[in-house]
């Protein structure tokens, strides 16, 4: 059965303004140059531009917000986007926030696009776009480019390294996407967008899309109808190579004496998270989750032991997942970070792993083209129910403790604020956790039942949660987003806080002041790791300028952090908040003081005898 991608009603969509927020392939497809407007253009309906259908499109494929910089090369184009009834242009202060804000958006609503300007804009992108790519998420980016008749000419642009080839952000993109596509050029223009665009969408990666200035205002015929929704033709597994693997994977995990099953970061991009939860439910296996994957498996399920991450995940998760005599891996991916300085206790042959299209028993066999999704639900009916690894994880079970009491007017520690922040969650609430201190002790945090969870573990940049905080909030305007972002990474890209105000957003963020880069500090320490104290406050409201609904305040102890979130949840609960947290430089979890201290050790491992 083919999956249909059904245009969305735009009938019920405000019109729009410059603001309105209320593995495949990696061939570069590039359009050959030319240097006039084909005549058959001429014929086409006024309506019938590239410009209206790129935003067609985007809107047909679920994106309703599109995240910009306006620049030379890409205003036409920005023209015919925000004329599109059902999408809103969402005007970011940098190209980096817009990529991030693209990423986050694709989160929830499964792709996020981006729009910019030709290589001072693309390269600005670029990191965010490299993010993206190793979270495979689809991120559709746009980027103004030079007018056709200036290909091919040896004439140097503005905003190029001053050399008249036109390729070298066409190159930087190549590794970073699936698919890059060059449109200059009218005749072929129809097909590269969509080729790209579903292609973004089939291997849930970003793509590339270069159009030509000149061209997205000019009607041809190729786009005189409405575009016809995407019907994707759904990869299907090897149907004797799925039984094969289900059955070479049940012989294997039946025999075992206290199996485990942990959900991986690829769950998400294989559309796999309903069958690992049948496979769960059928099982009666001990289920985890690696730290990637937080938000991806339900943790209100009744055999969720915690997050498997070596010696700095859930207490008792990782004795439970080491001690099995097997353990299934659906969609893992094991990195220095997520191996704790590769530290973890695991054997290769006591490991069923399955990725998005790929299955691997033990040491061998191995079985290609078989879908995670299929192999999961597949397997669901022939594991016998075995829940040993549950009851020996209930008895050796010990609840968490609490945090010593603060004395009053105590200064705030860090394991306060996050016994608070656990009480804030709710169905109706999502956490963004930035790369620090806050990866540690948001992992710590029990997610009720519909509750988001976001963070980027494979890239690891700091300031993403910024940027992803703006798209994630735009995408799903019924949650409330919590955002725990430290100080450091906060000034990398602190600016587009007025982008979350101006589209009227209600996300609280907690920025933790410690004075530094603190996951930094616990790996290699320096003085480059402390950094320029801010006025926090003073620099979002300097931002809000009396001008959208935003609140500050600082914290230093308890009473006002209760006070503070009393009046976020209350009276301000319609308004971005902003919490400033002012705790130790040298209060940390003790998560990251392990975890720093391995990953430590595995950066300074000398070179191998040559």
């Amino acid at each position: 059965m083919d999956t249909v991608l059904s245009a969305i009603d735009s009938s019920s969509k405000p019109s729009n303004g410059n603001l309105a927020c209320p593995a495949g392939s990696r061939a570069v497809s590039a359009v050959h140059d030319s240097s006039h407007v084909p005549s058959s253009a001429v014929a086409a309906a006024p309506e019938a531009t590239l410009g209206r259908h790129v935003a067609r499109r985007l809107v047909q494929i679920g994106v309703s917000d599109v995240f910009t910089v306006p620049g030379d090369f890409n205003l036409t184009l920005l023209d015919h986007l925000i004329a599109e009834p059902g999408l809103n242009n969402v005007g970011c202060c940098n190209e980096l926030n817009a990529g991030y804000a693209a990423d986050g958006y694709a989160r929830e609503r499964g792709v996020g696009a981006c729009v910019v300007t030709f290589t001072v804009g693309g390269l600005s992108l670029l990191n965010a776009v490299a993010g993206a790519y190793s979270e495979n998420l689809p991120v559709i980016c746009i980027v103004g480019g030079p007018n056709t008749n200036d290909y091919g000419t040896n004439r140097i642009l503005h905003h190029t390294i001053g050399l008249p080839d036109f390729s070298q952000e066409l190159e930087c993109f190549r590794t970073v996407t699936c698919y890059q596509a060059i449109v200059n050029n009218l005749e072929d223009a129809h097909e590269q967008i969509d080729i790209a665009i579903s292609t973004a969408l089939k291997e849930s990666k970003p793509v590339y899309i270069s159009i030509s200035c000149n061209l997205p205002g000019i009607p041809h015929p190729t786009f005189s109808r409405e575009p016809i929704p995407f019907a994707l033709s759904p990869r299907l597994s090897n149907k004797l190579g799925l039984e094969a693997a289900v059955e070479a994977a049940a012989a294997f995990l039946n025999k075992a004496v206290k199996p485990v099953m942990i959900g991986g970061p690829k769950l998400r991009s294989a559309k796999a998270g309903p069958a690992f939860v049948e496979l769960a439910d059928a099982s009666g296996y001990a289920v985890g989750v690696m730290p990637s994957a937080k938000g991806q498996v339900p943790e209100h399920h009744p055999h969720f032991v915690g997050t498997y991450w070596g010696a700095v995940g859930t207490p008792f998760c990782g004795e439970i997942v080491e001690s099995a005599d097997a353990y299934l891996f659906a969609g893992p991916i094991f990195n220095d970070y997520s191996s704790v300085g590769y530290s973890l206790l695991l054997k290769k042959e006591k490991a069923v792993i399955v990725q998005p299209d790929r299955v691997v028993v033990g040491n061998g066999p191995a079985f290609g083209c078989v879908l995670m999704k299929d192999f999961l639900s597949e397997l669901a009916k022939k594991l016998k129910r075995n829940e040993t690894a549950y009851e020996n994880y209930k008895r050796i079970y010990v609840p968490e403790g609490v945090p010593v009491k603060s004395a009053p007017k105590e200064p705030l520690r860090v394991n306060v604020l996050f016994q608070h922040i656990q009480k804030m969650l709710n169905e109706k609430t999502a956490v963004i956790a930035e790369t620090g201190d806050s990866w540690f002790n948001c992992q710590k945090l029990k997610l009720p039942e519909g509750c988001g969870y976001e963070f980027q573990m494979q890239y690891g940049s700091i300031g993403w949660s910024v940027g992803a905080t703006l798209g994630y909030a735009q995408s799903v305007p019924d949650k409330r987003v919590i955002a725990c972002i430290g100080d450091g990474s906060f000034q990398v890209t602190a600016q587009d806080v007025s982008t979350m105000i101006r589209c009227g957003q209600k996300t609280i963020i907690f920025l933790i002041n410690n004075g530094g880069y603190t996951i930094e500090v616990e790996i290699h320490d320096g003085p480059y790791n402390v950094i320029k104290n801010w006025n926090y406050t003073g620099v979002v409201d300097a931002i809000c300028n009396g001008e959208g609904n935003c609140w500050t305040t600082k914290v230093y102890c308890e009473e006002e952090l209760i006070a503070a979130i009393e009046t976020a949840s209350g009276e301000k609960k319609d308004s971005l908040c902003f919490i400033e947290v002012i705790v130790h430089k040298d209060d940390t979890s003790k998560e990251l003081l392990e975890w720093g201290s391995r990953v430590s050790s595995a950066n300074s491992r000398p070179p191998n005898p040559q």
